[in-house]
């Protein structure tokens, strides 16, 4: 190693790094400052103090403008395994006690509706108190991010294609259905055919493009010829619900998702009814990651209940 390298890592505060990534996941100065509770004259001459030591300009700083430079993603990048190694420790330390102790961090979407997953859950918490859980609701491109960065025990999440880094299993299958809410001309209807919902509009799922996971969504939306883009757009579930309750527009969810809503009169289906789109939710893990005892346990379930139950079983009608 040049003299320089050697040097670099006893000479690097470390604590720059932890700010230099809130810095890039807050995309700001100001917004970081708020984040950590620092005044931004504190953030600046941190993030100044940083690439006065690596040498390389990071972040490009101009009136409303904020862009990372190429050398500030490799950092970013590197500091994102940094923080999810360190962020391991306390879990790995618990290693060796009588009990099983740990913390399992998992990254996912904001519409995992499973009850088998429910049921390992609530086993798992219920024979290992001493174990924490933290979850991070994110689109599945996030989710995706966090485990490969090794910020997440592991991601349930959808995919339009498996990352050759990580190992990814069907957790289970649902099938989409479109719906309308009760404030919908079409909700009191007694029947309702394909050709009245062509030209509504709609709300859709941020992923509903032809390169994401919900591509297939986006394909039943224009076999009902509903009207060209949409009304409203989230990443969440739960916000696209609202909407469609809300009368927005007419959008897809999952069948099985739906059915307490509908039982409760705040959902309808609508045409068509068959070969609807089959969408796969994945448990994704990283083979790289040091897996703590609680994690090592709580995948090793998982993976039994995949095992153990067929993936018709794992197929919500």
């Amino acid at each position: 190693m040049k003299p320089y390298e050697q040097r670099f890592p006893w000479n690097l505060d470390w604590n720059l790094l932890r700010t230099f990534m809130v810095v890039v996941e807050q995309r700001g100065i100001s917004r970081a400052a708020y984040f950590l509770g620092l005044k931004q004259p504190t953030i600046s001459a941190a993030l100044k103090r940083l690439e006065d030591t690596t040498g390389h300009a990071l972040i490009i700083r101009k009136p409303n403008e904020f862009s990372v430079t190429r050398a500030g993603s490799i950092l970013y990048q590197e500091c994102s395994q940094i923080f999810g190694a360190v962020s391991q420790l306390p879990s790995l330390l618990e290693s060796g006690a009588e009990e099983l102790r740990g913390h399992i961090a998992i990254a996912t979407t904001s519409h995992v509706i499973s009850d088998h997953y429910d049921d390992l859950m609530h086993d798992f918490a219920s024979a290992h108190p001493k174990v924490t859980f933290s979850t991070t609701v994110a689109e599945s491109e996030a989710v995706v991010s966090r485990v490969q960065q090794n910020r997440a025990s592991f991601g349930l999440c959808l995919l339009h294609k498996i990352p050759a880094d990580l190992k990814a299993s069907i957790l289970y299958r649902e099938y989409f259905g479109l719906f309308c809410g009760p404030r919908h001309p079409l909700f009191t209807q007694e029947r309702i055919t394909l050709a009245e919902i062509e030209g509504e509009t709609s709300v859709s799922f941020q992923t509903e493009t032809e390169e994401g996971p919900l591509y297939p969504v986006a394909q039943l939306r224009a076999r009902a010829k509903l009207a060209p883009g949409w009304r409203g757009v989230s990443s969440s579930l739960h916000e696209l619900r609202r909407m469609i309750v809300a009368g927005v527009g007419i959008g897809a969810l999952p069948l099985h998702a739906a059915k307490s809503d509908i039982k409760g009169g705040l959902l309808r289906q609508l045409p068509p009814y068959d070969e609807l789109p089959l969408v796969n939710i994945y448990l994704l893990t990283n083979p790289l990651r040091k897996l703590s005892d609680a994690e090592t346990v709580f995948l090793g379930a998982c993976q039994a209940a995949i095992k153990d139950n067929a993936l018709e079983l794992r197929t919500y009608q």
